[in-house]
Order: structure tokens, then C-alpha cells, then sequence
């Protein structure tokens, strides 16, 4: 009895798991290529809004991708994801989803606008973006210019369609 308990607790365990780092914006058919996790920054800058306020801004971001230990991907303005081969991809962004966190960037889909190169990245066609944390700046800011960087991580899945 206290065996069948445990088994049920550690599978209720698991689905929660699995339920909250699901990707909750996928579409069918979608083939993973490749799952990554990033850390990195989310850059931020001083600017006027259309009011006239000065308020934190999304300049850009960085990160390296991991797969392992080993460094895959560098990940940049554009959206933009380089793959140590030279194959690159742009994307633009198609659904995106609050994070659970409020401090979390928002989990998205990203659609292959442009690519370049031949490799690893040559056959994608969406990314994904999930289990977030960290990222957010928002509010007011003293200083136009002024740059701030955010740390986050999150897991990156390459896609491609299914045939």
C-alpha cells in the first residue's frame, strides 16, 4: 500500500512537471531539432514614452545556448540564434504566453523569418522560448541612454515541421 502511495504521489509529481514546463505554444507536427538552455541578459534602455516619461525600454537580447556544457548557439539582436557551424536564423515573434512568474519574460513561438549558412539551424522553422526566469525590467527611469542589464534563463526548443 505505502509503495502504490508513493508511486502516486511521484507521478503526480512528474505531470505537474511535465504540465508546467510543456510547450504550452506549440503547434502540430512540430519536429525538435534541438533543446537548448540559455543564460544570458535581456538589455534594457532609458527612453521617453510616447507620454513623454522616461521608462525601461527592450533594447536586446544575449545569451549563450547550452547544450550540456558545451556552448551551441549565440543568441542576439534580431531575434537572432548563431549556431557554432555558422547556420543562423532570424525570427519573428508568432503566439507568446505569460511566464508563470511576474519577474519571468513571457514564454513565446517564434517563427524562421531569414536564415543563413548551412548546418544545424538550416531546417528550422520555429523556436520556442519556455521556462523563463528573470528578464523583466519595467517602471521609470531617471537617465535617457542609461542601459541596464536583466539576467535570465530559459530553455530554448529549435523546431522544424513535421513532413
Amino acid at each position: 500500500m505505502k509503495s502504490a502511495v508513493f508511486a502516486l504521489a511521484l507521478t503526480t509529481i512528474a505531470s505537474a512537471a511535465a504540465a508546467q514546463t510543456a510547450p504550452p505554444i506549440g503547434a502540430p507536427g512540430d519536429v525538435t531539432v534541438l533543446t537548448t538552455a540559455a543564460t544570458g541578459v535581456q538589455v534594457y534602455e532609458c527612453k521617453a514614452s510616447s507620454a513623454g516619461a522616461l521608462e525601461w525600454t527592450f533594447k536586446e537580447p544575449r545569451a549563450d545556448l547550452f547544450v550540456g556544457k558545451e556552448k551551441v548557439i549565440r543568441h542576439f539582436a534580431g531575434p537572432s540564434w548563431e549556431y557554432t557551424d555558422g547556420s543562423r536564423i532570424v525570427g519573428k515573434v508568432a503566439a507568446k504566453q505569460n511566464a508563470p512568474g511576474a519577474d519571468d519574460i513571457p514564454w513565446l513561438r517564434l517563427s524562421v523569418a531569414s536564415r543563413s549558412g548551412s548546418g544545424k539551424l538550416s531546417d528550422v522553422t520555429a523556436v520556442q522560448r519556455i521556462d523563463t526566469h528573470g528578464g523583466v525590467k519595467s517602471g521609470k527611469c531617471d537617465q535617457a541612454g542609461a542601459v541596464s542589464e536583466v539576467p535570465y534563463t530559459a530553455t530554448y526548443t529549435f523546431l522544424r515541421e513535421g513532413k
